[in-house]
């Protein structure tokens, strides 16, 4: 199990897209998957840059893992991101569901990230959003990263400032798949 970390913006989805396609592994982006399988009030919000409850986050990604043959390698994009999500994903490797993850965490600037989210034009990508979601990723996200390595889970960091092939070139070589 490979997991991309980084805020909004860095790539997480090209990448993961891209390792996906050329080495056959499943990927599965929560950030899609809530886009699609959210709605009414909770998606407004959603749009608005608010964050899932911790529950609504595992309910959904335990039921999309139901359909995937996890004995296989796959990517998760985007999950975990709180210390209760870890926690679900510890237990799942504890009792023998998964194999412990590798987390690929894409690094950027915050400026790197505005230019790049300006560019795909979401509704969601607002001026606003775009900081808030920075803020949360610096605040709650990279901490839980650093107890993923208390833990025992192997992190490595790639600058996702450069070009997408020198990103997914850095990628494949820390996670020793190099063609």
């Amino acid at each position: 199990m490979i997991l991309l970390m980084g805020a909004a913006g860095a790539g997480k989805s090209m990448q993961g897209h891209q390792l996906a396609d050329e080495y056959g592994y499943a990927y599965i982006s929560t950030g899609e998957i809530f886009r699609v399988l959210i709605t009414g009030k909770r998606r407004n919000e959603m749009l608005e840059g608010k964050l899932l409850s911790d529950d609504e986050v595992i309910r959904v990604v335990d039921r999309v893992l139901e359909i995937i043959d996890t004995k296989e390698q796959f990517i998760l994009d985007g999950f975990p991101r709180t210390k209760p999500q870890i926690d679900w994903l510890l237990e799942q490797v504890e009792s023998g569901r998964f194999t412990r993850p590798v987390v690929v965490n894409l690094e950027v600037t915050e400026e790197t990230l505005r230019e790049r989210l300006q560019k795909r034009a979401r509704i969601d990508d607002t001026d606003e959003a775009i900081a808030r979601r920075f803020n949360d990723y610096q605040a709650v996200t990279k901490p839980i990263i650093a107890y993923m390595e208390e833990k025992g889970i192997r992190v490595v960091s790639v600058d996702a400032g450069g070009s997408p092939a020198e990103v997914h070139e850095s990628i494949a070589k820390s996670l020793g798949i190099e063609n």
